[in-house]
């Protein structure tokens, strides 16, 4: 078993950052693999780039799909979590948590939290 990183970047509020990290939580438990750390970026380890700077395309698609809304104390940042499993479950960690995000499909729908995979 290796130590291994989820990196999501998210457009979201404490609320929203917490629902995230339970989906995150649920999938790592589901799969019985083990949380080392959980942290949520502002800035790309070892660079002077905000995660504002990397992932301000979500904070575009926020105001896209809800024009003429507030954002609220809606931000980018990174949740990073890393965790001890191998190769083959952490890919199915991976995925499970992308479902969650958006479940709705293929179909046009709107995000609860916009977000990315990194």
């Amino acid at each position: 078993m290796r130590t291994r990183t989820l990196r999501f970047g998210l457009y979201a509020d404490e609320e929203g950052l917490a629902w995230a990290g339970r989906l995150v939580a649920d999938a790592v438990a589901s799969h019985s693999a083990r949380t080392v750390d959980v942290t949520v970026a502002r800035t790309l380890p070892g660079s002077d780039l905000t995660t504002a700077d990397v992932y301000d395309l979500l904070a575009e698609q926020w105001t896209a799909e809800h024009p003429g809304q507030d954002s609220g104390t809606r931000e980018a940042v990174e949740l990073r979590v890393r965790l001890v499993c191998s190769l083959r479950t952490w890919r199915a960690i991976r995925k499970q948590v992308i479902r969650a995000l958006c479940p709705e499909g293929s179909a046009p729908h709107v995000c609860r939290v916009p977000w990315l995979a990194a």
